[in-house]
């Protein structure tokens, strides 16, 4: 009898060791700009599930969703929970419609990307706490990092 192996949510997708923070997703191969890399997978909360739960602040996979669900990749994900923060990110998040009408989030390729490297994503977080920026410092390196993973609105008159 011959076995065949689970295939893969995201074949492009490779976990390894990271240099900017923890875990990182890598291109298993060469991608053009606008590649599907997977979606992001995991439980869903609804906004009032999310009010409820005490939540760690240390390591999380959440993402929200413009219709106020939040996905957790820490619950049954895949490897697209891995890819980190730039502040110039070679991907993005795409919200969309499955088949059956439901809100998924996709990552696709920004740009052209080689095989072996690191794939990023602006996060943009936001705090409704009264953090602030040094509350959520980037590491990532890049040459126009603002020093946080927030998504920091221009201060007026800036620029």
């Amino acid at each position: 009898m011959k076995h065949s192996a689970a295939k893969s949510s995201t074949p492009c997708l490779r976990v390894s060791p990271s240099a900017v923070h923890g875990l990182g997703a890598f291109a298993t191969r060469a991608l053009p700009a606008g590649a599907l890399l997977g979606l992001y997978e995991g439980r869903r909360y609804s906004a009032a599930d999310v009010a409820a739960r005490q939540w760690n602040d240390q390591l999380t996979y959440l993402f929200k969703l413009s219709n106020d669900e939040v996905i957790d990749g820490g619950k049954g994900g895949n490897a697209t929970r891995h890819l980190n923060h730039s502040c110039n990110p070679n991907c993005e998040a795409v919200e969309d419609y499955d088949d059956a009408g439901e809100l998924v989030l996709k990552f696709q390729t920004l740009v052209a990307v080689e095989a072996g490297e690191e794939l990023f994503i602006d996060y943009g977080l936001t705090s409704d706490n009264g953090s602030s920026a040094a509350d959520f410092p980037c590491h990532c390196g890049a040459s126009n990092c603002r020093g946080t993973m927030l998504d920091v609105e221009p201060q007026p008159g800036a620029g």
